[in-house]
């Protein structure tokens, strides 16, 4: 009983001392600029994606079933993180942590295969120097990389914050929230990846 009227009066104080908070509404804000971001690099691939200066095109290069295991993994993750918001709303840490340290391992195992395909291609003389195509390639799976590893860094920060807080009020479910946004949209970008690059070049 006590607890429940700990985690209630931390609500009540949390309620009090914090005004209304914006940052979602930034958060959505942040996200427009990245969808500027990559819809400039999906331009540029669609300029370039022809232009292979007599090298390796995306046929010869693309193992379609190892990128569909590897978007499979990334789609997988987005259901543990949506597990993981179901657990902080309903107040259960443990849940929470579990789901996020789930999440955490396949967003991992997701950019081991990145990194693999791209010491593959690199081994092979197939770098983002060989050609516009390779070039464009690079950059835009790259940046989604990146993308990937800065959620995956925001993830650690928040299980922290997790295991210390006493419970989890709305400042830390807010958190958990836009981190659940970058992640789905993530998630979006790499289904627009997969389609626009990999299965349009072989095709």
């Amino acid at each position: 009983m006590s607890t429940h009227n700990s985690v209630a009066a931390h609500a009540e104080h949390d309620h009090h001392d914090h005004p209304p908070s914006h940052s979602v509404f930034g958060f959505w804000l942040y996200l427009m600029t990245d969808c500027i971001l990559f819809g400039s690099l999906f331009a540029v691939f669609a300029v370039m994606q022809n232009q292979f200066a007599g090298g390796p095109t995306g046929k010869d290069l693309f193992d379609i079933n190892g990128v569909a295991m590897e978007t499979a993994v990334l789609l997988l993750s987005s259901i543990t993180y949506g597990f993981a918001m179901i657990g902080a709303h309903k107040q259960r840490k443990g849940q929470v942590l579990f789901w996020l340290a789930i999440t955490f391992l396949l967003g991992a195992t997701f950019l081991y295969f990145e990194l693999h395909e791209f010491a593959n291609m690199i081994a092979e003389g197939n770098g983002p120097q060989r050609s516009a195509f390779l070039s464009s390639f690079f950059t835009l799976v790259a940046t989604h990389g990146i993308h990937v590893t800065m959620g995956m860094i925001w993830m650690i920060v928040l299980m922290v914050q997790a295991v210390k807080a006493p419970v989890l009020g709305e400042r830390e479910i807010r958190r958990l929230s836009c981190l659940s946004l970058f992640w789905h949209f993530l998630d979006i970008v790499w289904i627009c990846v997969f389609s626009f690059v990999y299965l349009a070049s072989v095709i």
